[in-house]
């Protein structure tokens, strides 16, 4: 069990001494050549740190120290959950306690949905938790934000642990088939080629997820089903854990389909991202619209993720608000007489 002693002096300045239970402990929490260890001293730079031995000290003002303390109390649970501790880690752990977001951040970061192939999937926000949260509590949710949110992949995590536990007996993943600028008329191949590009990433999901010698064989029971959104008209989906993904390509019409096609003892969750249309035409998306219409349903729940839940390299949550910038500053400069018409047709 790791100690933490406190001295506090009348000036405001303190030092807290908190003592590890064994080295590899304390490198598992302050990292390989204590790269943890020197992020936080750039984090706090009024707050010194002094290791020796298993132990770790920290003196400074009284509330930088106490914000300290607090930062390393969570990166040693961390640690004491086998949860690898890195500087991105930190950098979550560190916004979530800015935010005050959650008492215990780092019960959000060892809540594990699934383990497979010597690695475990969880959550790795508050938000991404709520989410997770959504999909255990309610039928069908909705899982809206950008790339990189982890919006499908912890959908399918569950939609496994699901299967794993027996609660469904199939999972069936889904997505419409709609050109992101390219035309599927010009892939080579059969129809069925031509659609397995829009499909792959539900497959590479669930190749990281499974034995990947055991999907073919499933696929073929029809334990797990990949196709087209087009291929879900006029069934009714029992016992199963329903995926549709890449729903703002989805109509209105498509996306009531898709909807009604939910049976007794079966969970849907549907994703998506709304600034990332690829609708010919400008045609209305279902996700966009859904949301109003479904709001406030019972048993339906509706999930919000942003950038700052982005899980890929720091690089994409930084392109993500960019872009939100630079669509606000056209949107807000866009002259009234060209808003005008496109306001009349709604």
């Amino acid at each position: 069990m790791s100690e933490t002693r406190l001295d506090v002096d009348p000036l405001g300045s303190s030092s807290r001494s908190v003592h590890f239970e064994s080295p590899e402990h304390m490198v598992r929490a302050l990292g390989a050549q204590d790269e943890v260890l020197r992020l936080i001293e750039s984090e706090f730079t009024d707050v010194n740190l002094h290791v020796r031995g298993n132990e770790l000290s920290i003196s400074g003002p009284a509330a930088a120290v106490e914000r300290t303390e607090r930062l390393l109390a969570e990166i040693r649970t961390l640690a004491a959950n086998d949860t690898r501790v890195t500087p991105q880690v930190v950098e979550q752990l560190l916004r979530m306690l800015s935010e005050q977001s959650v008492a215990r951040p780092s019960e959000v970061l060892t809540l594990n949905i699934l383990s497979s192939r010597g690695r475990t999937i969880r959550p790795k926000t508050l938000n991404q938790k709520t989410y997770v949260d959504a999909i255990d509590k309610n039928t069908i949710v909705f899982g809206i934000g950008p790339a990189g949110t982890g919006k499908t992949y912890l959908a399918m995590a569950k939609a496994v642990q699901a299967l794993q536990h027996k609660e469904v007996n199939r999972i069936i993943l889904t997505r419409p088939a709609v050109e992101a600028g390219e035309r599927l008329g010009f892939l080579p191949g059969t129809l069925s080629d031509k659609i397995d590009p829009y499909l792959r990433p539900l497959y590479d999901a669930l190749h990281d997820m499974m034995d990947p010698d055991s999907i073919p064989r499933l696929m073929g029971a029809g334990t797990i089903e990949v196709a087209p959104l087009a291929y879900m008209r006029g069934r009714t989906l029992n016992d199963a854990f329903i995926i549709l993904d890449e729903a703002q390509n989805t109509t209105p019409e498509q996306m009531k389909m898709f909807l009604t096609r939910l049976g007794f003892g079966s969970k849907m969750v549907v994703t998506g991202d709304v600034t990332q249309i690829d609708l010919p035409g400008g045609s209305s998306s279902g996700l966009k619209v859904v949301s109003e219409i479904l709001q406030g349903v019972e048993d339906v729940s509706f999930s919000m993720l942003d950038a700052s839940d982005v899980v890929r390299h720091r690089l994409v949550s930084d392109i993500v608000n960019a872009y939100s910038r630079w669509d606000d500053n056209r949107r807000q400069h866009v002259p009234a007489r060209n808003r005008a018409p496109r306001e009349a047709q709604r």
